[in-house]
């Protein structure tokens, strides 16, 4: 269910009429799981666009005021909830504004500071207490769970989308992953580290939002950002930021090229740009495993 701007204006007069008449402005770009808001300088308005999105708001009501303090940089910070209507059938939230500019958005940035950046946020993260955390399940996909849920589509995008060359080394480094078990006790993960979801000011990382996958658990599924955003010496840097052995390297690869297969096929031809870019992570990942 999309939301657009007269229906947030009228969800907000309803529930918050002091805040009615700030300035209200969709925020790009847009997520898959939200639809997100500016309101007035300070604040902003974050719906969930389905029932599995709208799960994930009691766990970031809860959650993100006391992961907040022990974080190096901002995280949203819930301000009021906004209550189920006939108009809107799910809680939404009212989050403080991070002031900054989505990595997405193709903003000029220092790629080796934003690599130790997201490497100190990422321990810092990782570090905290977890104890009565949510637990990797559907709700959140999988994140922090174990990457064997996806094995089946990930081979099935295999045997649909590559050649025959490029399908046998994919399946050798996925099936690494999948031999891969994570024994430690479980971690914080954020679920979704991508560019999108990163926020930069003045060119460093600032911010970092949509905790709506966050739960306990294997933190390989945050390291995927090594591809998905970082390059050459960058990527490097932020490895070597982190204290992970290889197996946990193997685990993180898995799911970036899990990603990446199903990318490719979902955006071949209806975001052809969108696609090649995940064939390019993809190329990198069986690159870099050679």
């Amino acid at each position: 269910m999309g939301i657009d701007t007269p229906l947030a204006k009228r969800l907000l007069a309803q529930r918050f009429p002091d805040w009615a008449n700030l300035p209200l402005s969709p925020v790009a770009p847009q997520g898959h799981d939200n639809t997100t808001f500016r309101l007035g300088d300070s604040m902003s308005l974050r719906f969930p666009n389905g029932s599995r999105y709208a799960a994930h708001i009691p766990i970031e009501l809860d959650w993100l005021p006391r992961l907040a303090t022990k974080l190096p940089i901002e995280v949203p910070q819930p301000l009021a909830l906004g209550e189920p209507t006939g108009g809107y059938p799910w809680p939404w939230l009212v989050n403080r504004w991070i002031h900054g500019t989505s990595a997405a958005r193709g903003i000029t940035f220092d790629p080796t500071e934003l690599a130790l950046d997201l490497g100190n946020f990422l321990t810092c993260l990782h570090a905290i207490d977890a104890d009565g955390a949510p637990q990797p399940c559907a709700d959140n996909f999988f994140r922090g769970g174990d990457l064997s849920v996806y094995a089946e589509e990930a081979f099935g995008c295999m045997r649909r989308v590559l050649q025959a060359g490029a399908r046998r080394k994919a399946q050798t480094l996925f099936q690494e992953s999948l031999d891969s078990v994570y024994s430690g006790n479980p971690v914080w993960v954020h679920g979704d580290m991508a560019a999108g979801n990163l926020i930069v000011r003045e060119g460093r990382l600032c911010g970092v939002i949509d905790f709506g996958q966050l739960a306990a658990g294997d933190p390989a599924c945050d390291l995927t950002i090594a591809w998905t955003l970082l390059r050459g010496e960058a990527r490097e840097v932020f490895k070597n930021s982190l204290v992970f052995d290889e197996d946990t390297w193997r685990r993180a690869r898995g799911w970036a090229l899990w990603k990446a297969l199903i990318e490719m096929e979902q955006f071949r031809q209806a975001d052809p740009s969108r696609g090649q870019r995940a064939a390019n992570i993809m190329d990198c990942l069986l690159a870099e495993r050679r």
